[in-house]
């Protein structure tokens, strides 16, 4: 799998898509501005979310918003809902470097006595579908999974859309009640003999999120580990920081290495036109990207459910 961009790192990063049903999730760890329903239409970021979405569903453009945030300049939040406070529901999360949304929920489409859950695999999987090629575009030419997670407490189907040719999804989706949770993952081509995929999982199942930060040739060098070894140790709910300390190897060193692996992405995919140009300085992008990094190498691996 390459390296992805700075322009295609997934929001996961940020809101680990998995954790969305489970705990938490890590980015309660960055500090959080709150932002006013005014202030997010005047934003450059929340203005072309809320046109995107508005294109995408024209009826939520008589939403309210009802919450939203930004988070050291690195993501912008914003929830709406129907006017009620009752009814469907929209949360978006957005690459404030790149403006491209990266995480969408979307709730309670579905009548209450007939939930999302409870349709068939045939009907849920249609629901993704137009809820991605709205949102996103059209899906025709990926590649489709689909099953059910071990979850004793409440079923939750996960369903991963890939590029042929590709072995990590591109979007990887979980539906759980009258919620459809939507992650753009970006995955690209075959990992080479270098990389590892899935670093690490939840209930048992693969997760991607980190992937493109820890196929990183500098790190593995800097912990003088190889990519197997390391999936080895977060498997055994050990976090990268814990693994570089049992080697003295600090946190700040970890950091370092990893954001300068994906600012030179970033700067190289700019040259290239992979991504667009932006006006930040290599500074003004290390530091964007620090708190990022400092979710995934803090992050456990997520034990199995217990049935």
């Amino acid at each position: 799998m390459k390296k992805r961009l700075i322009g295609g790192i997934v929001a996961a990063a940020l809101l680990i898509p998995t954790a969305a049903f489970a705990a938490p999730t890590l980015i309660e760890i960055l500090t959080r501005t709150p932002m006013t329903a005014e202030q997010v239409k005047v934003d450059e970021v929340g203005k072309a979310t809320l046109e995107k979405l508005y294109s995408a569903f024209p009826e939520t453009k008589l939403f309210e918003i009802i919450e939203a945030s930004s988070v050291q300049g690195v993501q912008t939040s914003i929830i709406l809902q129907e006017k009620g406070g009752t009814g469907k529901k929209f949360t978006l999360h957005t690459n404030a470097i790149t403006g491209e949304i990266e995480h969408v929920n979307q709730e309670n489409w579905e009548p209450k006595l007939k939930p999302l859950i409870t349709l068939s695999n045939q009907e849920i999987k249609a629901k993704v579908d137009y809820l991605i090629d709205k949102m996103y575009g059209n899906i025709t030419g990926y590649e489709f999974a689909m099953e059910q997670m071990d979850n004793p407490d409440q079923k939750t189907v996960i369903l991963n859309y890939t590029k042929k040719g590709s072995k990590t999804p591109f979007y990887q989706v979980f539906v759980q009640g009258n919620t459809i949770s939507v992650s753009l993952i970006g995955g690209e081509t075959t990992p080479s003999n270098t990389q590892v995929e899935g670093l690490f999982s939840t209930n048992g199942k693969p997760d991607y999120f980190a992937d493109a930060y820890l196929n990183d040739a500098k790190l593995f060098s800097l912990l003088k580990i190889s990519p197997t070894e390391l999936k080895e140790e977060l498997a055994k709910g050990k976090s990268v920081v814990e693994i570089a300390a049992s080697k003295n190897i600090s946190k700040q060193q970890v950091i370092d290495v990893i954001a300068k692996t994906q600012v030179d992405l970033q700067i190289q995919g700019e040259n290239n036109g992979d991504v667009p140009k932006n006006n930040r300085s290599n500074e003004q992008l290390l530091k964007a990207i620090e708190p990022k990094v400092l979710q995934i190498i803090e992050y456990k691996t997520e034990a199995p459910s217990k049935k």
